[in-house]
């Protein structure tokens, strides 16, 4: 962790900027009502966060290397860190931040339904380079939603806060997940692209020798090779298919295990070891529970 500011907690965050806490466990804040009186000092590479953090940017001098790249924030755009993700900064000289930042701790949610509700809110794992770009409409929603949790901020806590406070970050996540289905569409043509180098990949992976050597194609190498965050691919395949990125793969695998199953001097067993299974039972287990036979069933039935 050396050169990174640890950030374990939101008022960990607001005592760096030098703001009031109001509650312990979630806090906004708003850079237009900030006068930094050390940000030109600072001697920090990075903050490594404990808790959530959203960030709502409106300056483009302000450089962020996060998820493997840098990233020029424009107006408008933000960006979802999990608690465990470090961020490293570089910002320009005299530089003063604009837009919001919007932290709240894991505590916050026990005992509510948003607790096991975070797993669906993936882009909290995505890279910076596939932050969110909001649109001028969008943009007016999530401040409007802002100022909702702030209002909640002011009050004093009753046995109502902690319930409207997690109503409203609720909506909010939720709209960020419709405003990154928008971002799916509109970037189609990327995505699209996106998808047939995978395709390719996947295909030259499995004609080659690299399943014996390296196992089963998986999810996280297919990101890697693409340089996109194992989650945002996953959600790229799913919007782009209709079906997850394991499960894309499983396919591939199974159509590539029938082709080789046409040969009926071909052991079974090979062709397992071939597609980078570490046991035959492994294959068998899974061409039975996808194709509804076994491989040898299945060999036989193209034989007769």
């Amino acid at each position: 962790m050396d050169g990174f500011l640890k950030i374990n907690s939101v008022s960990d965050y607001f005592d760096l900027r030098e703001q009031e806490l109001s509650h312990p466990l979630i806090g906004l804040l708003d850079f237009s009502n900030y006068n930094p009186s050390n940000e030109t000092n600072f001697n920090y590479e990075g903050l490594a966060f404990g808790c959530y953090a959203i960030f709502l940017k409106d300056h483009a001098d302000c450089k962020l290397s996060y998820g493997g790249g840098p990233y020029d924030f424009d107006e408008g755009t933000m960006v979802f860190i999990a608690p465990s993700q470090k961020v490293g900064l570089n910002r320009a000289p005299n530089f003063k931040p604009k837009g919001y930042a919007l932290l709240f701790h894991p505590d916050l949610l026990i005992g509510t339904s948003l607790m096991t509700q975070m797993r669906k809110y993936t882009y909290f794992s995505y890279a910076v380079k596939e932050a969110l770009h909001l649109s001028h409409k969008e943009r007016k929603i999530v401040l409007s939603l802002f100022d909702k949790i702030q209002f909640e901020l002011d009050q004093n806590i009753d046995q109502y806060s902690q319930s409207l406070l997690i109503s409203n970050l609720s909506l909010l996540l939720d709209y960020c997940l419709r405003f990154f289905d928008r971002q799916f569409i509109t970037r189609g043509l990327v995505n699209r692209n996106n998808i047939e180098q995978f395709d390719q990949m996947l295909e030259a992976y499995l004609g080659s020798e690299k399943p014996e050597i390296y196992g089963l194609p998986t999810v996280s190498y297919f990101a890697d090779q693409l340089h996109l965050s194992s989650n945002y691919f996953g959600d790229l395949v799913r919007k782009e298919t209709g079906v997850s990125a394991q499960e894309y793969i499983q396919q591939k695998i199974l159509d590539t295990a029938k082709s080789k199953l046409c040969d009926p001097h071909k052991n079974i067993q090979i062709i397992a070891q071939e597609l980078g299974f570490k046991y035959p039972q492994h294959f068998t287990r899974l061409f039975k529970q996808k194709l509804g036979t076994t491989p040898k069933a299945y060999r036989n039935q193209l034989l007769n």
